[in-house]
């Protein structure tokens, strides 16, 4: 719909700017024996030559992309390596070794690839140095059951395990913090374990932050940065949502006796794993939003960015949003029309319907029922929620539009809002009217981007 070229440009200038290939090749260069990282006034630099091997290893859906720049920054002093990406989000790698897996509930395929990487890990010794590759999609990616002891007798958590695990803590409206506190203290290599493996090995991670606040024991659940959580607290979060009798018994189990010190913490500040270990912070949600803050000027804009820490049920957050863009219209309160407000962030859905959508579907459709309690219907109001990872939820859109001509599509079509929130059936409802949001995979992922615009 060309009605909504603004809002797809805008968001297309935040993707090229956390383009991971651009920010290495940008950013990482190689002067001699020396790999110089320069990002925003940030300068680190390694030395090579002390080094027999250069072994690269990561996983996230940014993970062949970011292997592809460093292929094209170190070509054959790379001694090899492995990362596993999103299904349909490899690159044509050379050197590096990549596996496909499924994301967000994990499975087979990221098993075989999380055990793959273990191995490597472990043949890692004082005189190399491993470049990890984190981004995104890491922690359903790269799924390493446990195995622990109960009473003398060996349970081994299985594929099924984590995958039950997954689907619970989505449909039941956990953030990814809460999310990735299980997923840790489940794994044998988050929560800082993957460095326990690679110990005496150095250790360099460039990472592309998924998660609200850019915390790097969250992202991919950390396999590189020492964890603050504990089991105790994996398990207040079960019993927060009420959903212990969902997960299966040895899941439950093993956070149970990690609770009662059982079963040995993840890793903590002051852990000598941590002594050689830099990790490189190159790709945030607030580096998105400011890149759409700079496009909608370019477009004529008065632009307000609200924030990139937004969090909530997106249903409720669109209600928010819908109120600032009647009082810019109105009133011209926060900004003056031509406006653009930007946000970022990551919302959550608590699941109750059998239909399919994701978070930014969602929050789309609960705008568009904002906008029919509007006497003039969002006359001069556009909306587009979408994530910057390409995939909403389980489908194949990034996210969906709204807007006055959307809202009398509905009505021409004779489609409720109502009822398609109901079902959380946000897809199908925009799929019908042409409102999906899709650009395939970006081979990226900094959470989300909510673009309104008031004229």
């Amino acid at each position: 719909m060309r009605e909504y070229d603004h809002l797809r440009t805008i968001f297309e200038a935040a993707l090229q700017r956390i383009d991971p290939y651009r920010m290495l090749i940008n950013h990482v260069r190689l002067e001699g024996d020396t790999l110089v990282v320069a990002f925003d006034g940030m300068r680190h630099e390694t030395n090579l030559s002390s080094y027999q091997h250069i072994l690269v290893l990561g996983c996230g859906k940014a993970s062949s992309r970011m292997a592809l720049a460093l292929e094209a920054i170190l070509g054959n002093r790379l001694s090899g390596g492995l990362v596993c990406t999103k299904y349909d989000h490899t690159e044509p790698l050379a050197i590096i070794e990549q596996v496909e897996a499924a994301h967000p509930v994990p499975d087979e395929a990221g098993v075989l690839a999380a055990n793959r990487m273990a191995q490597l890990a472990r043949e890692a010794d004082e005189r190399t140095l491993v470049i990890t590759l984190i981004s995104g999609g890491g922690s359903a990616l790269l799924p390493a059951p446990m195995t622990y002891a109960d009473h003398g007798r060996e349970v081994v958590l299985t594929l099924a395990h984590k995958q039950a695990v997954t689907r619970t803590l989505l449909a039941c409206g956990a953030d990814i913090r809460e999310i990735n506190c299980l997923r840790k203290h489940l794994s044998a290599l988050k929560g800082g374990r993957f460095l326990q493996l690679i110990e005496p090995a150095t250790c360099l991670s460039f990472i592309l932050s998924d998660v609200v606040g850019d915390r790097l024991d969250t992202i991919a659940s950390g396999i590189t940065a020492a964890d603050d959580s504990t089991y105790a607290q994996a398990l207040g979060i079960i019993r927060k949502y009420g959903v212990a009798e969902q997960l299966p018994a040895e899941a439950l189990q093993a956070i149970e006796l990690g609770a009662m010190g059982a079963i040995p913490e993840t890793l903590k500040p002051g852990d000598t794993a941590l002594a050689k270990v830099t990790n490189l912070l190159i790709g945030t949600n607030h580096a998105a939003l400011m890149a759409a803050c700079d496009a909608a000027r370019d477009l004529g804009y008065n632009v307000a960015p609200l924030t990139c820490l937004l969090t909530g049920e997106a249903r409720e957050v669109a209600k928010f949003l819908a109120g600032i863009a009647l009082d810019v219209r109105q009133t011209g309160m926060l900004v003056k029309p031509p406006a653009c407000i930007i946000l970022g962030g990551e919302t959550v859905v608590t699941v109750t319907g059998e239909g399919k959508g994701g978070r930014n579907q969602e929050m789309a459709l609960a705008f568009l029922a904002e906008l029919e309690r509007d006497p003039e219907s969002g006359h001069n109001i556009e909306f587009l929620s979408a994530s910057t990872d390409g995939s909403d939820g389980p489908t194949d859109a990034a996210g969906a539009f709204a807007s006055e001509s959307m809202l009398a599509c509905a009505r021409a079509a004779g489609l409720s809002m109502q009822d398609a929130l109901q079902a959380n059936d946000s897809y199908h409802f925009f799929e019908a009217l042409g409102g999906l949001y899709k650009t395939g995979p970006t081979r990226t992922n900094v959470c989300d981007l909510h673009l309104l615009l008031v004229t």
